[in-house]
């Protein structure tokens, strides 16, 4: 059963700490939170390395932050995922359990933990509902990561379930736009096209190859969509059940390389290679939940990804 609050949570004159402010995710919510009244709190890393518990639980003791958007991760694409499974698992359990015991420690109103949509079982029914989670095996190469992401998940449940803490869990799609990883062997599928599609057209490159076959589906939701989703979940819903966040409208790797060619301004040929891994076949989330608490996503593709693609030049 969907429980939402009966009263809404004033966000107002608050002091609102978002975790993960350099990143892609919490850059886009400071952005969206200057649009509202509140007392915005930060921490770099070397004030606080929110992996090291004893300075977590110093920093929010003196801070005493009401209210905590919990959007930071080590996150990072397939080879990342990959090949640094240790620290993608040890890092993102360590935030995790750090900032939420700290939060409920030191009286924190309201906590919001930002999961992934990678926590889904690799081959569960789509479009992916949110109580899909733990019914089937995950996808190998990020398993790590969704171990640790679906740890935080369960934290939030127990905290509601034993102290009455209202905390609440959400699940974004993909998401892409200022502030992302162009990073060659770091980044996630959209910075990686961006970057790759640009770079050819700047060398005259007749031919761009993206990793697999091209056929897997994934759907796509600009980041500062997710930051407005955020927020208002944040003043709306008080719930255990985690919320999807997403567009509810898919595409294929191949339709979307050509989409990204077109808007960075590449004429030559795409190829793929199929020695490459795939991950998962499809993946694309139930929004209807978000939909039935007022939401949807106003972004489209063309706009949000003509907006990366400004964001990018201006960093390159």
């Amino acid at each position: 059963m969907l429980a939402v609050a009966n009263a809404a949570f004033e966000l107002k004159g608050r002091s609102v700490y978002v975790a993960g402010h350099r990143g892609m995710v919490g850059s886009a919510l400071v952005r969206r939170l200057a649009r509202e009244d509140v007392r915005l709190v930060t921490a770099e890393r070397r004030e606080m390395d929110l992996r090291n518990q004893a300075a977590v639980f110093d920093w929010f003791a003196k801070v005493r932050p009401q209210v905590i958007f919990l959007a930071a991760a080590k996150v990072g694409g397939i080879v990342a995922n990959d090949t640094l499974r240790a620290e993608f698992i040890y890092d993102n359990i360590a935030i995790a359990a750090n900032a939420i015991q700290a939060a409920h420690q030191n009286g924190a109103e309201k906590l919001l933990f930002l999961g992934s949509s990678c926590i889904y079982p690799k081959l569960a029914p789509q479009p992916l509902r949110e109580d899909s989670v733990l019914t089937g095996p995950l996808e190998p190469t990020n398993e790590p990561y969704a171990i640790a992401k679906i740890a935080g998940i369960k934290m939030v449940e127990a905290y509601r379930s034993q102290y009455g803490s209202d905390f609440i869990s959400v699940m974004p799609t993909n998401l892409y736009g200022p502030g992302d990883n162009y990073h060659p062997e770091m980044s996630h599928v959209v910075a990686a096209l961006i970057r790759r599609f640009h770079e050819a057209k700047v060398s005259g490159a007749k031919n761009v190859v993206v990793w697999g076959t091209g056929t897997p589906r994934r759907e796509f939701l600009y980041v500062d969509d997710m930051a407005d989703a955020c927020v208002h979940l944040m003043k709306t819903y008080s719930s255990s059940e985690l919320v999807n966040i997403g567009t509810g409208e898919d595409i294929t790797i191949a339709e979307f390389a050509r989409v990204v060619a077109d808007i960075v301004g590449y004429s030559g040929e795409i190829s793929f290679d199929t020695t490459r891994p795939d991950g998962t076949p499809r993946k694309l989330l139930d929004v209807s939940r978000l939909a039935q608490l007022g939401w949807r996503a106003t972004t489209s593709l063309q706009d949000g990804l003509k907006r990366a693609y400004a964001a990018y030049l201006a960093h390159t």
